[in-house]
């Protein structure tokens, strides 16, 4: 449903029904850099390197109609589209325009939850602008992000997070869905399981190679099947194709984790290039460790091969990590296993998480990382 009515104050069970809007800026980096520049405008823009180890970090929608796509090797998105322009990334610049949609945010709901610079929940359930529906505000703040940005936004309308979410790529750029309580369900098994935020390409592929391709599919499993192969996920996968997420929208959401990542102009070889790179990364993972005062006891080690396969290992230890000479130790205990390597290492990261005062929580099972790439 697009640009419907907000959905009934209460459900069948009589419990009131929360009114969330997910709202996702449209190719924001590249938007940003069109708008700035208007020889860009119309034509396919990618934000990234444009060198043989360049990374795509943003695409406009010119581009988008060539295949490329965020994290695409950029020798791969000029193979698909010969006329793509590369800018550089201007990360100030999207800084400035993520805190002025914030404060655009922060006039319609007091509970916002950014999940990076370019989308965020929202609960509207109380109504704080009197606007008397969520679809109203959520027409409003796209009416004002592209008055006083220049830029575009969809959103979703929704009784809980993952719906709305959903809703907000459902017309993309530009649009607005609206899913009210009693289409849920019906909406969510229409998707492909790919959709699904929080199920990766891994588990995607697993679902794929057991016959679930979308949610229709996956809703036709019962609890059992889905624990004897996805374990702890069982309850989880099992609620969201049938459109239930309880999940509260956190204005205050803590950090869960924070990294960064380096990718190389020539691959590492030898164990003393991979070593000295995980040093540096390590250095300034810390750097950002003690300024936020963050003291993990989690270190995960990425390593992205020559042939692009991507591989992750973690180590947690007893006490949290109170220095860089630690977290290096750790990284290294991590990397050991794997020297020496049969082929190159284009890309390294390192993240740290697990901190202290942090507890166990589902509900945060799949925070993205604060991570920083070093490219």
């Amino acid at each position: 449903m697009q640009d419907g009515d907000d959905p009934p104050a209460e459900d069948a069970t009589d419990a009131p029904v929360r009114k969330i809007i997910h709202v996702d800026m449209d190719a924001f980096y590249a938007s940003v850099e069109q708008r700035d520049n208007p020889a860009l405008r119309g034509k396919p823009v990618a934000v990234g390197g444009s060198s043989r180890r360049g990374v795509v970090a943003a695409a406009s929608y010119e581009a988008r109609k060539f295949g490329v796509r965020s994290a695409m090797p950029s020798i791969t998105a000029k193979r698909q589209c010969p006329d793509l322009i590369f800018v550089p990334p201007r990360f100030d610049a999207y800084r400035e325009v993520s805190h002025q949609i914030r404060a655009i945010f922060h006039d319609y709901a007091d509970e916002v939850e950014p999940l990076s610079l370019d989308e965020a929940y929202l609960d509207v359930s109380q109504d704080k602008a009197r606007l008397g529906s969520a679809t109203a505000t959520a027409r409003l703040i796209r009416r004002r992000i592209r008055e006083e940005t220049g830029l575009t936004a969809s959103a979703g309308v929704s009784y809980n997070k993952f719906i709305a979410k959903l809703a907000s790529d459902q017309n993309k750029p530009d649009g607005l869905t609206v899913i009210p309580p009693g289409r849920g369900a019906a909406f969510v098994q229409t998707l492909s399981i790919r959709r699904f935020h929080g199920i990766g390409p891994v588990t995607a592929a697993k679902m794929e190679g057991l016959g679930v391709f979308s949610g229709a599919d996956l809703a036709a499993k019962d609890p059992m099947w889905l624990a004897e192969n996805f374990g702890n996920s069982a309850e989880w996968l099992y609620n969201l194709a049938r459109g239930i997420d309880h999940r509260r929208v956190k204005s205050n959401r803590p950090l869960k984790s924070l990294g960064g990542e380096r990718t190389f102009f020539n691959d590492l070889i030898t164990d003393t290039e991979i070593r000295e790179a995980l040093a540096h990364v390590c250095t300034v993972v810390w750097d950002r460790a003690a300024k936020k005062g963050a003291r993990g006891r989690t270190v995960t080690l990425k390593l992205r091969y020559a042939d692009f396969r991507t591989i992750t290992r973690a180590k947690s230890v007893a006490a949290p990590i109170l220095d860089g000479t630690t977290l290096l130790a750790a990284g290294e205990a991590i990397l050991a296993p794997l020297l020496p390597t049969e082929q190159g290492i284009r890309l390294l990261g390192v993240t740290l998480s697990k901190f202290e005062g942090e507890e166990d929580d589902e509900e945060e099972a799949t925070a993205p990382a604060d991570l920083l790439s070093l490219i």
